[in-house]
């Protein structure tokens, strides 16, 4: 643990790569295997299930430090950050120990989870007491889950090539679904990670449930005017739509399937009716696309028709429902009969990376694509449906087709070269994909809450709740309601105008959390819109951020919860 927490600070207090990178090898070299084995698993980004109740370990590090509520609530927003608090605030250890990482997870850490009740408070006590100060961050970081120290997983996996002489590919693929949340990894799965390759250069084989890396694309945002020449003539590309749902991957081996999200997360248990398909696919197949609730019909090709776009073939007839549906279906812990069948999903497949256990990424785009197709042909499932492919005769005639993509619930187009192989993460040495994703839509709001932000932003007032007016400029009575929250797009400068404004213009506290006089206008971009009863406003918007500081509108002339209103899909 000492190790651990020393690699911590010395990460932490640098920005430069070649200083992080430096710290990782030699850490990697020197640590045991066991404790490597969970170093990388939270270097890279693993979290395992909640192992305290917040609410208590603040309970007990206030009555620790021998604090009113009060103050331990100013320190902990004057800090930013849970578990730096408590560790500053503690009195000092009066023990000490010599566990390495491994054991302080496995034999201290885990075994929180499910403890008794009663039991807990004495037990924690009994171990934050055996801490230095600082292993007591990197501890309370774990247990909060807020384990964070600006370190990549391509960082990770660049470490662990260097270490095992490897190929930093072949390390990102030995990585996939080792952070997974139920993962214990150990000493054998270490030495997995940085085996030297076999004699054919091919190293141990992929094996299990293992998934592939996902290849990512890149967003695309030039006129339309240079399309042909920075892309050169459409007939190089494959278009499709650019689906919003969750991308995953299907993994079938040994009469089994596994269903991996894009963040490595083991989702099979979440989607019963994809992970089905281990008894109807071949041993050895893994397939790429969007998981989408979908509902069968002749509805989802008429919007399509009617702008002239390429219409979905009629195995795909139907329409992909927002994502505020999926999350329905994400947030339940059972799903029930009549939760699964009124939100029904499919696999949008749109490519097929390995094909009776051969792996299919060296081929090029194209060759995928028309494997993949034959096997959804064969296969004929009707959870199974493959992502249509659009055609046009110059970019022109495909941005006119893409202005279908708000009417269909798409982001847009996905164009990916038709001679690319599949890559490794947001690369372009070996194949190329852009997104070309259609305009935000946007509103203008006024900022009404505002609650300090973590880490850098600790001291500044950078999370903000906008709202909306409930009816239209001159309606006696009138009042904001509150429909989003946004924390991303302004500049730092911008940030801290904002923030002495906000303290000018508090009117009341409620906790971390200050309601100002309605004095400032954003303008608000967001990828989606949908019906939500959950909200005040009736309204969920997806991915909100700022475009702009509206100086020049005032707060009369903010949009109305009818604008908002008007552009939820029909």
């Amino acid at each position: 643990m000492k190790a651990f927490a020393a690699l911590y600070r010395e990460l932490d207090a640098s920005t430069s790569n070649l200083v992080k990178q430096a710290a990782l090898q030699r850490y990697l070299r020197a640590a045991p295997p066991r404790d490597a084995a969970w170093a990388v698993y939270f270097l890279a980004g693993g979290k395992p299930r909640q192992l305290v109740p917040v609410k208590l370990l603040r309970l007990l590090a206030q009555e620790a430090a021998g604090l009113p509520e009060w103050l331990f609530v100013e320190s902990y927003e004057a800090v930013g950050d849970l578990a730096e608090t408590i560790a500053l605030l503690l009195p000092p250890s009066d023990g000490t120990h010599e566990l390495g990482l491994a054991d302080w997870v496995e034999q201290h850490l885990l075994p929180l989870r499910g403890a008794p009740a009663e039991g807990l408070p004495d037990t924690l006590r009994a171990q934050w007491r055996l801490l230095a100060p600082e292993e007591r961050l990197v501890y309370f970081k774990l247990i909060t889950g807020a384990f964070r120290v600006g370190v990549s997983k391509l960082q990770v996996t660049q470490a662990l090539a260097a270490v095992g002489g490897l190929d930093a590919k072949r390390v990102a693929q030995r990585l996939m679904g080792y952070t997974h949340i139920g993962a214990r990894p150990g000493e054998a799965d270490y030495a997995a990670l940085i085996a030297p390759e076999g004699a054919d250069g091919e190293g141990p084989a992929i094996s299990g449930g293992q998934p592939y890396p996902f290849f990512l694309a890149h967003p695309f945002n030039e006129p339309l005017e240079r399309f042909d020449e920075l892309l050169g003539p459409p007939s190089g590309w494959q278009v499709e739509w650019k689906w919003d749902g969750i991308r995953a991957q299907v993994v079938c081996r040994g009469g089994q399937a596994w269903i991996w999200s894009r963040g490595e997360e083991l989702v099979s248990d979440r989607f019963p009716e994809l992970a089905a398909l281990g008894d109807v696919l071949p041993d050895g197949t893994v397939l790429d696309g969007e998981i989408v609730v979908w509902r069968d019909g002749p509805v989802g090709a008429e919007p399509a028709a009617a702008a002239g776009v390429a219409p979905v073939p009629a195995r795909t007839a139907g329409r992909v429902q927002p994502f505020a549906e999926l999350q329905k279906r994400i947030g339940r812990k059972t799903l029930g009969p009549k939760l699964l069948r009124d939100l029904p999903v499919v696999l949008l497949a749109y490519d097929l990376l390995e094909e009776a256990g051969q792996d299919l990424r060296p081929l090029p785009q194209h060759q995928r694509r028309a494997r993949l197709e034959a096997l959804l042909a064969e296969v004929n499932h009707p959870v199974l449906r493959p992502s249509p492919v659009l055609t046009g005769d110059s970019w022109a005639d495909l941005a006119r087709q893409r202005e279908a993509a708000r009417s269909l619930g798409v982001e847009g187009f996905m164009l990916k070269r038709r001679d690319a192989q599949y890559g490794v993460g947001r690369t372009k040495d070996v194949g190329l994909w852009w997104k070309w994703k259609i305009d935000p839509l946007t509103v203008d709001a006024v900022l009404i809450y505002a609650q300090r932000g973590h880490g850098r932003r600790a001291s500044l007032y950078s999370d903000y709740t906008f709202a909306v007016w409930d009816g239209p400029p001159g309606q006696e009575g009138r009042q904001l309601v509150p429909f989003a929250k946004a924390y991303s797009g302004l500049t730092d400068a911008e940030m801290a105008k904002v923030d002495a404004i906000i303290r000018k213009t508090t009117i009341e506290s409620f906790g971390p959390v200050r309601s100002v006089r309605p004095t400032l206008v954003f303008e608000l971009g967001f990828e989606g819109i949908a019906r939500s009863p959950r909200h005040k406003s009736g309204i969920a918007t997806r991915f909100p951020r700022m475009l702009r500081w509206r100086l020049d509108k005032p707060v009369e002339e903010a949009d109305t919860l009818q604008t908002l209103q008007a552009l939820l899909p029909a």
